[in-house]
């Protein structure tokens, strides 16, 4: 196997900083320009910008955070390390000792781990300064080896799942009964709660003033979503009524919406189940989900694929739905782990994220 060795003496190490938060790219350059063996040579903020950067500049030293658009970091490490093996140092909150995701990160080549908290980022770079340093200086040293031939022509790289990925989505679809509802639920959720995510049966044109509604009602923000918005902590994304389905894709690290032109789905555009379906392919265990009052069986087959794929799934009980249509096909289905009374459902999905 061939060899990067560590930089030469007398030259300053020169680093690449790789993570989306603009925020991290500044502290991490100011903290690492204080050292005069250091030279920050670029940042980028994600990795498609970072992979052309790195043919050119070819840095001694890479911090790449795990969770960014478009690709995440642990994929995006192994492919450059089969074509430009770099001593690269992982920098992200979900870089915990012992968790799946570090050590397929260290398999596929990084030479240090350093876990940032969830919050309290600032205080935790100031008394983190002359540590950082030191483990950048102690990478450049690092050998780093290029994969064999056979090793690079026979092996495919796949995507990280980012089972254990920071970002949490909830997601709700309700029919007949349901706008009425939403209502009355949505302001009970807190400004701080994870992305939210609904599918309500409504005609083209009306989604967009019961989103803003919703707006004026909630702590969170409210919007009509839109092809790409990101599924994001504080907001909540309706789907627009009449032309389009609402689906969840993974890009990178981050959760997102896509908007589709298709038939209808039982009977419905946008359809409970194409956004519970998605929910359950890219989120899987990392969302906590509930069927609310409609009429028909629309979410109740999404349900039970959530159910199966590892989220926590809820049902409006009887009781407290306008029709018990959807909720009732999901629990004749075993789709849901437990009926919740209406007023109840938001404090049961926060939870669920707890257990």
């Amino acid at each position: 196997m061939n060899q990067q060795t560590g930089m030469s003496q007398g030259k300053k190490i020169r680093v690449m900083i790789v993570d989306d938060s603009a925020m991290v790219r500044k502290v991490l350059r100011d903290i690492l320009s204080t050292d005069d063996e250091i030279e920050v040579i670029y940042t980028a903020s994600n990795p498609y910008e970072a992979r052309d950067a790195m043919v050119i500049q070819k840095p001694d030293v890479i911090t790449l955070d795990i969770e960014m658009p478009k690709m995440d970091g642990v994929t995006f490490l192994k492919k450059y390390m089969r074509v430009l093996p770099t001593p690269t140092i992982i920098i992200s909150s979900l870089a915990e000792s012992g968790k799946k995701i570090t050590i397929e990160a260290l398999e596929a080549g990084a030479v240090d781990i350093i876990t940032k908290p969830k919050i309290g980022l600032s205080d935790f770079f100031d008394q983190q300064v002359t540590d950082i340093i030191q483990r950048v200086k102690s990478a450049a040293k690092a050998k780093v080896q290029l994969p064999s031939a056979h090793t690079t022509n026979t092996a495919p790289i796949k995507s990280v799942s980012l089972e254990e990925t920071t970002d949490k989505v909830i997601a709700i679809g309700a029919s007949t009964g349901g706008v009425e509802h939403l209502s009355r639920i949505m302001p009970l959720f807190p400004a701080t709660s994870p992305g939210i995510v609904i599918v309500q049966h409504m005609p083209e044109g009306f989604t967009t003033s019961f989103a803003k509604r919703l707006n004026e009602l909630s702590s969170m923000q409210v919007k009509e979503a839109q092809d790409g918005d990101r599924i994001l902590p504080g907001l909540v994304l309706l789907a627009p009524g009449g032309k389009h389905h609402m689906s969840v894709y993974r890009s990178g690290g981050q959760y997102r919406v896509r908007l589709q032109e298709g038939e209808k789905v039982s009977f419905n555009r946008p359809a409970v189940d194409v956004l519970f379906d998605s929910v359950a392919d890219a989120v899987g265990k990392n969302c906590s989900t509930a069927l609310m009052t409609g009429m028909g069986k629309d979410g109740a087959k999404g349900l039970l694929k959530i159910r199966q794929a590892g989220g926590k799934t809820f049902i409006q009980n009887e009781a407290t739905c306008v029709i018990y249509g959807m909720p009732g096909e999901a629990d004749r289905l075993g789709a849901a782990l437990a009926a919740v009374p209406l007023l109840d459902i938001p404090q049961t999905l926060l939870n669920a994220f707890k257990n």
